[in-house]
């Protein structure tokens, strides 16, 4: 999902990893973010609610968010609904 994001701004020969920040390393907004969420939406449905989460966290939590750190919370949001 993040690379089909990446490829609009030309962007496919990114490299990404699990400590890769959206804001200061891919240069994505908060725009960019609410596309994320729209692309998580549709493919895991409610199971995992990207806008729920980034509500949870203050501002510099949000700038320096990691691809790791969004790809721990929808592995947790899709156990707990394997739990359920």
């Amino acid at each position: 999902m993040l690379a089909t994001l990446l490829d609009e701004y030309g962007l496919e020969d990114v490299e990404i990893g699990m400590e890769t920040r959206f804001n200061r390393d891919l240069e994505l907004e908060s725009i960019d973010l609410v596309t994320l969420a729209g692309h998580l939406e549709a493919r895991y449905g409610q199971q995992v609610n990207f806008a729920e989460f980034l509500a949870g966290m203050e501002l510099d939590e949000i700038i320096e968010l990691t691809v790791g750190r969004l790809v721990e919370h929808v592995v947790q949001c899709l156990k707990a609904t394997e739990v359920s």
